[in-house]
């Protein structure tokens, strides 16, 4: 059965939240049964290839889920076969952990991460400052369920937060002894920053006239991926401009291929823009993505559907459908790099210099025209070559690992 995309729901590790060592005063801890709770690495994607959960049994009415074998432990998911409100809980992102050690809570200080090393995953809290990372936990191998257990090491537990005498939901990884004994017990552990993987150039061109673009290869994986196709004489057209509303087109396709519970909308409720009639193609669509928060409306309230979409309001479009992404994961929507940002010469006094920036240092969406030089040149229409282009970017780097 597909689902809205409104209804869909995924989780996954992010960057830890949280409060500062002087808030720990406020907040204690309860121990709790340690049969009774999961720490396991979940299917991700493939910017973030395994995600954090923590699992607990609240009631013994069903089993929330099942371990077979060690080194690894094979975790059978029973959490995902029921509704398990009041029998189960899931932690899946800050709101529901932190690190807290010798009676300091770091959810400023440190975020935790599963990360492979070798053929062996690790819990890890990894600073924010660049300083020595915390291992909490290691699995022992990689289960073929996708699944996980992470054992905590020796002097790691799982506590409950507690605030005024009330037990709350949040759950501390816990050891009693202080940051300086833990790093100096541990040593440093290396940790090897995650990479996005390249993307192969196709044996064969999809068409004639993409041959010697600069971005035959994206386009390529567009038209693979299915958010795009040519035209009907056979052309694709690379230089040609796109439209807001093909733009829009081209995103909610990419959105419904990376998820496939998503049904594309065909049919238009009550109209969204006064220019966008619901008789227009595009009318089922922008109002979608309009309902979404992904795009919006001028000061006039209109959406201009047929105007060329300039390559800042492309960035903006992508911005808020990453956002978008990272909401129905149960994250913060602020988009964390995942490289380093470019600084381009041509953006200093433009409004959208601090959008571009950004998008240049997530999923390297952001490039210079052309991809030659420094110049992004914000309020030149996006061509179809980079359109295709900025959009697999996002789509590989953050879709579910296989």
């Amino acid at each position: 059965m597909k689902l809205n995309l409104v209804a869909l729901a995924a989780a996954t590790v992010g960057v830890l939240g949280g409060l500062s060592s002087a808030s720990a005063q406020t907040y204690g801890t309860q121990e709790i049964d340690q049969s009774r709770v999961l720490t396991v690495a979940a299917p991700g994607t493939t910017l973030v290839p395994h995600r954090l959960y923590v699992v607990e049994q609240i009631s013994d009415a069903r089993p929330c889920f099942e371990i077979v074998g060690s080194n690894p432990g094979e975790v059978n998911p029973l959490w995902t076969t029921f509704d398990f409100s009041g029998i189960c809980s899931r932690a899946a992102d800050t709101n529901g952990y932190s690190i807290r050690v010798g009676n300091e809570d770091l959810g400023v200080r440190y975020r935790l991460q599963i990360r492979q090393s070798g053929n062996d995953l690790l819990l890890l809290g990894i600073p924010t400052d660049g300083s020595s990372s915390l291992q909490i936990g290691r699995a022992g191998g990689i289960s073929s369920t996708g699944f996980t257990q992470i054992v905590l090491n020796p002097g790691w537990r799982l506590t409950k937060r507690t605030f005024e005498g009330r037990t709350l939901g949040h759950n501390y990884f816990t050891n009693n002894l202080t940051l300086a004994q833990l790093l100096a017990q541990d040593g440093p552990v290396v940790v090897e920053p995650p990479t996005t993987p390249t993307p192969t150039p196709p044996a064969t061109l999809p068409f004639a006239d993409i041959r010697g673009d600069v971005y035959a290869t994206e386009i390529a994986r567009a038209v693979d991926i299915g958010f795009i196709a040519g035209f009907g004489d056979g052309r694709f057209g690379p230089r040609e401009g796109v439209t807001r509303e093909q733009a829009v087109s081209m995103i909610v396709e990419a959105m419904a291929k990376k998820y496939p519970q998503i049904m594309v909308p065909t049919q238009v409720g009550a109209q969204v823009f006064p220019d966008v009639p619901t008789t227009r193609w595009s009318a089922a669509k922008i109002n979608f993505v309009a309902r979404l928060g992904i795009v919006a409306g001028d000061q006039a309230g209109t959406f201009r559907p047929g105007a060329p979409v300039k390559r800042v309001e492309l960035m903006a479009m992508l911005r808020r459908m990453a956002e978008y992404e990272q909401q129905l994961a149960g994250l913060p929507t602020t988009l964390a790099p995942t490289h380093t940002a470019r600084s381009f010469t041509d953006i200093g006094g433009h409004w959208g210099r601090d959008l571009i920036t950004m998008m240049s240092g997530y999923c390297q969406v952001a490039t210079p025209l052309n991809e030659s030089g420094q110049a992004f040149h914000p309020e030149a229409t996006a061509l179809r070559n980079y359109a295709s282009a900025a959009i697999v970017r996002l789509y590989d780097c953050t879709r579910p690992a296989p």
